[in-house]
């Protein structure tokens, strides 16, 4: 069992404040906004063994287990991260592993640097992901019923919105919201802003259901994400809550902290609220354009105190225990790899005491068993 060093991104829209706080440090000024456990090759975590993307490529049956090597390949199927919003992420969606393939290679065969501004996939694979609320967590997570979205804009009374409102009056619900999401990006500049400026100020007006997109607003002034953004479900998870984040659903993060676990893979398409490269057409292909309900997810009891939170795909498991003083300690022993992660109290994993935002690798098989009081979540896979 191997103690992790991580690596913590200061991208611009992250808190300054609740990962230090959750480590118990003081804070920098700076935005902190993910901290990397695993072994992707872009900030991998590091042991006293070296970095883990080292560890796992000198022994993948040894680190991975003989099963999950033959299922995912010789590397870690999954990225854990702790996830703190201090600002909206961008409005995105995640390619399927057919998408992911065909993209990738048609960008390789195009010749597109991996690191190009407008390249859209950076590697073959999916990124399912599921993100779990250690905070009050408020995100956006897939379409409106058209009807309901066109209430909210029509609400506005924004003279420039009332030929969307039309659109996802008039036509099934697919055709209205690929229609409209299609007008919103494909709109001129200086007119969508124009827009943009007036629903904002109307959402500041209007509070209540509004106050999100007003938030939004003031972070990404003029952008046609924001018009974007109210076609969407917005959610707010309670604490031990969680999305699950399937390919081709339109979502955000806007604010909260949060334990994050998704497939090793940085595709993303965005749609909005970034002043990053938007490819329309592409984003276009892969939205699944059909209303749905954001599906929060609570995790299930176990056997042993453990709770999973349950996913259809099989590149990560995430689950939790919450520990009790004095309670028996519990094995997690597991033939597949593992990443336990403390988020409260002090908690014991093999020979490591834990406290908040550390971390531990368990190789398969490697004997692991947790006590102490607080909280640990546990990453693996279903090889």
């Amino acid at each position: 069992m191997d103690r992790l060093e991580n690596t913590v991104r200061p991208y611009a829209w992250g808190s300054t404040t609740a990962i230090p706080h959750l480590l118990g440090v003081e804070p920098t000024g700076e935005p902190q906004a993910e901290m990397w456990m695993g072994a992707h090759p872009g900030a991998p975590s590091r042991t006293a063994r070296g970095p883990l993307t080292d560890v796992i490529d000198k022994s993948p049956d040894r680190e991975l287990g003989a099963e999950t090597v033959a299922k995912f390949g010789p590397r870690l199927p999954f990225l854990l991260k702790i996830l703190a919003a201090g600002a909206p992420l961008s409005l995105q969606v995640h390619p399927n592993l057919q998408q992911a393939k065909e993209g990738y290679e048609d960008e390789e065969r195009r010749g597109i640097p991996v690191d190009a501004g407008h390249r859209n996939y950076k590697d073959a694979n999916h990124k399912p992901e599921l993100i779990c609320a250690l905070t009050e967590f408020d995100g956006l997570c897939g379409f409106r019923d058209p009807v309901r979205a066109a209430d909210l804009l029509a609400g506005l009374e924004v003279d420039s919105l009332k030929p969307y409102v039309d659109l996802l009056h008039a036509h099934p619900e697919e055709a209205a919201l690929r229609e409209v999401l299609t007008a919103v990006l494909s709109a001129d500049p200086e007119q969508m802003a124009r827009t943009v400026t007036e629903a904002a100020a109307a959402c500041e007006r209007l509070g209540g259901a509004y106050a999100p997109y007003a938030d939004i607003a003031r972070h990404y002034p003029g952008d046609p994400g924001v018009i974007a953004a109210m076609l969407l479900n917005h959610v707010r998870l309670q604490p031990g809550e969680a999305l699950f984040l399937g390919a081709g659903v339109p979502h955000a993060y806007l604010n909260g902290l949060g334990v994050e676990i998704m497939a090793n893979s940085d595709n993303v398409l965005r749609c909005g609220l970034t002043p990053k490269h938007v490819d329309v057409p592409e984003l276009l292909r892969i939205v699944r354009f059909e209303a749905s309900d954001p599906g929060v997810l609570r995790p299930g009891a176990s056997p042993g105190g453990e709770e999973v939170y349950e996913t259809p795909i099989d590149e990560f498991r995430l689950s939790r225990y919450v520990l009790a003083e004095g309670a028996p300690a519990h094995d997690l022993t597991r033939a597949t790899p593992q990443i336990l992660l403390c988020t409260a109290g002090s908690v014991q994993a093999g020979e490591h005491r834990l406290g908040p935002g550390e971390s531990v690798f368990v190789p398969a098989g490697e004997k692991a068993e947790v006590s102490g009081t607080g909280t640990v979540f546990r990453a693996t896979v279903i090889a």
